[in-house]
């Protein structure tokens, strides 16, 4: 009896019908081309994330120009605190003019009159507003240096009365003699004189928010 014949090996040199390993000496086969773990195709132009220039359309790039974080600088606040100031600048110079004319009306008919006092306020508080705006910081100091301008004006008007009744120089008595002024302003004052300096102060108040 003929021995059996032997099982052909299906990795071995020979092929085999029907098998596609066959005739590689037992070697797998190369990988396909255009696997999708191999090679990957250079990043197409214009990709978010790929190879731009600074500012162009990198959306964590370089900053384009006028950019909020990059690029041109903001545009600087308006200069706020350099107007406040001038605005209280210009509140004191105001109280000082008003009061010595409030004072020389005063003194000239030897008698406050209310309007006046009114007058001075709204002077005081209208130019400091029109110069300095109508913030608190300004309105404030309107109202402080209108009771100052009333005050220095009843002032001036006690110093024209004593030196008009001393026949004195008025220049001597504010100079010399400011001390019995103001010891005179205390004995004199009575409601009317503190009414006018809170309606100055009032006064000043309402004409900052005019002009504002």
């Amino acid at each position: 009896m003929q021995p059996p014949n032997q099982p052909q090996q299906p990795f071995g040199g020979q092929p085999v019908d029907g098998n596609p390993y066959a005739g590689h000496s037992g070697q797998q086969p190369p990988a396909p081309s255009g696997t999708p773990y191999g090679q990957q195709p250079p990043a197409p132009s214009g990709a978010p994330f790929g190879d731009q220039q600074p500012g162009q359309g990198a959306p964590f790039g370089t900053p384009a120009e006028g950019a909020p974080f990059g690029g041109a600088p903001f545009a600087p606040a308006p200069p706020a605190r350099n107007s406040m100031l001038l605005g209280v600048a210009v509140a004191l110079g105001a109280a000082l003019v008003a009061g010595i004319l409030y004072g020389v009306i005063a003194g000239s008919i030897e008698r406050e009159v209310g309007y006046a006092a009114v007058g001075v306020g709204f002077l005081v508080g209208f130019a400091a507003s029109k110069v300095g705006g109508s913030g608190p910081a300004v309105v404030a100091a309107s109202a402080v240096f209108s009771i100052g301008a009333v005050y220095l004006g009843q002032l001036v008007g006690i110093s024209m009365i004593l030196a008009d009744v001393a026949q004195v120089p008025f220049s001597e008595v504010v100079g010399d003699h400011f001390d019995t002024v103001t010891r005179t302003w205390s004995q004199e004052a009575d409601f009317m004189t503190y009414l006018f300096l809170g309606l100055s102060a009032i006064a000043a108040v309402g004409g900052a928010k005019k002009a504002g």
